[in-house]
This record gives structure tokens, sequence and C-alpha cells, in this order.
């Protein structure tokens, strides 16, 4: 089954609603779109949501890579051979994980439409449906609570909370939200590399009682050796996020002793659905628990990501609410969200569709 037509186009997107992290407010994206055609008329997507903050990548160089005439080495090349075509993909885009991604998406989704199954049983389902979080920005707490409220009220039984300006504020407004919402409703909180290694020491002392789920990358991504001088308990309670980019960092983490309990694998950081793959494998050799994550995406990586994580037996959080944060998308389809609960669709692929095909 040969590749016959590359398409690539980039989009601007607004969001729905603006946030704030710890270092910036987010209010648009400009998001890659890769399309693969056969000459059998198949096509399969992928998506690219550059973060030069994180991964260094930024939009031009994400589009320099996604230009579809240095993509025309896929013309004539067979999807069935997927696993030396990521590896090719590789070597030619370095320094430009969210285009690796998109075209390693759009591979697999394509692969997996051949093979007429979604992509997780072509992965090997590890999970029916899993839980996803929805992610609260920085702001006062009565608006905060408020924002839990619709949360709840849309059927979602986990917030993710982002924190790092201030830890005083930060435990006041996550100890309301507590309070707000009772036991049975999971909390994590993400600092966003805001906290150095006294203040995690002193928000996990405080927050004991506040049965928070996990403390998403509360340090700067280069302060590995202080995660790992930090007591086992709070290393266990620590989610690494921009500290992991790749397989090589999940080895690096993993090592004992471990700097965290958690790694969340993004699509956009580490190039794609293969080697996110490869690092829940390096997490389920080590006992750690995998978080699947996202920037603000369309539902055709959000997908991805989700069919991915649950393919692999070490996921125990998703956190893929990318796409609800956009106020228009290119695609539909992808994923069943009710009452915070995500489910792959029983089509081929990602089950994701364009909404005004591009090919």
């Amino acid at each position: 089954m040969r590749i016959e037509a590359v398409h690539t186009w980039f989009e601007p997107l607004a969001l729905a609603r603006p946030y704030t992290i710890a270092f910036r407010t987010i209010t648009d994206v400009r998001l890659g779109f890769v399309a693969l055609r056969t000459e059998c008329g198949l096509t399969g997507l992928g998506c690219a949501s550059p973060e030069p903050h994180v991964t260094g990548e930024s939009a031009d160089a994400c589009a320099g890579a996604l230009d579809a005439r240095g993509l025309e080495w896929l013309r004539g090349r067979d999807v069935r051979t997927l696993p030396a075509l990521v590896r090719e993909l590789t070597a030619r885009t370095p320094g430009a994980p969210a285009a690796r991604a998109a075209v390693d998406i759009a591979l697999h989704d394509l692969l997996a439409r051949r093979l007429e199954l979604p992509l997780v049983e072509v992965l090997g389902r590890a999970h029916d449906a899993l839980p996803t979080s929805i992610t609260i920005g920085i702001m006062p707490t009565e608006a905060a609570l408020a924002e839990a409220d619709e949360y709840l009220d849309r059927g979602f039984r986990v917030l993710k909370v982002k924190l790092g300006h201030s830890v005083e504020e930060d435990l006041e407004r996550i100890g309301a939200l507590r309070e707000h919402v009772g036991p049975r409703v999971g909390l994590r909180v993400d600092p966003n590399q805001g906290y150095d290694a006294d203040d995690v020491r002193r928000f996990c002392a405080a927050s004991a009682g506040l049965d928070i789920e996990f403390l998403e990358q509360p340090m700067p991504a280069d302060a590995v050796a202080e995660m790992r001088a930090l007591p086992e308990p709070v290393r266990a309670s620590i989610a690494a996020d921009e500290s992991l980019l790749d397989p090589s960092d999940a080895l690096a983490l993993a090592a004992p002793p471990a700097a965290c309990g958690v790694f969340n694998v993004k699509l956009m950081k580490c190039g794609g659905v293969r080697p996110a793959l490869e690092i829940a494998g390096l997490a389920a050799t080590a006992g750690i628990d995998m978080m699947w994550g996202c920037m603000d995406e369309s539902v055709i990586s959000i997908a991805a990501a989700l069919h991915a994580a649950l393919s692999s037996p070490a996921t125990r959080y998703l956190d893929l609410d990318g796409s609800l944060d956009l106020a228009r998308d290119v695609a539909h389809g992808g994923f069943h969200l009710e009452d915070g609960i995500m489910r792959t669709l029983d089509e081929p692929g990602l089950g994701a569709m364009l909404v005004e095909p591009r090919t």
C-alpha cells in the first residue's frame, strides 16, 4: 500500500477560553496538519502543535519540517513498513518533534485504516476507557471554584489545577477547591516549573491532607538532580513533564533512585506514537505510572494519544483535554467523551475526519 500524495497546511485557531499558566497566558495556537493519501484512496491524518517553551521547536521550524516538498521522500513508500519509515522520519527531521509527530500519527492512522481496525487494536488494547482531567488555569479562587462547578456539571470528575506563582496562594486555592468539590473529585496540580526544592517540600507538607493525585513538573526541567534529592514519598508524587522529552530522558529519570513516580508523555514532545510507546515500555519496566498529556491540539492528535494510551499497560492517567480548548477544529470524531470518560471509536484508524476535505 503505497503513499501517492502528501498534503500539509497550517491553521491559526483561537481558544474558546484563554488560560494562564506559570509563565504566560495562551489565547490562540497555530497548528500544522498532514494528510497522506494512498494509491487506493485511503487518507491518514496527523496534527502538529509545536511548543518552543518546552522543546525549542518554533512554529517556523515546524512549518519547515512539514513543507510538502521536504516530505516527498514518502511518495511511493509502503506504509506497511511503518517502523522503518518512522526511523527515517526521525533522522530527516531533527529538532522538530511536533512535525515528526504529525507525520508519525498520519502513518499510524493510515496503516490502521488499511487493516480496517481502530489503531488501539493494532497496537494491542490494554484498557477499554479511562477518565481524563480538565484544566483550570491560574486565576483567583472564586473564579476557580466557578470554573470547577462548570466542569463538574459537564460530567468531569478529575480537575487539573495550574499553580506556580506563589506557594501560599496555591495552597489557599487548592484547599478551597478540595473543600468545595468534596472527596470524590480527583485533584492534580501543575506548577509548570514554578517551584524550587524548598517550595516543593513546603507544598507537599501543607497539602498532605488534600488527597492530591500528583504534582506535575514543579521544578525547572533541568533540575533533575534536585528532584532526585527530594524524599522518596515526595519524588513518588511528582509527574515529570518538561524534564521528559524522549526515551533517553525517560531512561535517565527512571535510573535509581527514580526522580519521579509518573511519566507525562506527550506526542508533541517525543515525536509521535512510536517513541511514546517506547517511553511507555520503559515506564512499565521501571514500575513508573504513565500519564498521557497534550498541548492545545486537534482531535486528530488527541485521538492518537488516546489510542496509544489505551494500548499501554502502564497507563494510569489521562490529561487529554487539549482539543476542548479550541474554538473550532479542522476535524471531528476521534473519540467518545461522556462524563469525563474517554473511549476510542469503533472506526478504522483514529476515527477522525476532516470537516472539509483538503485532498
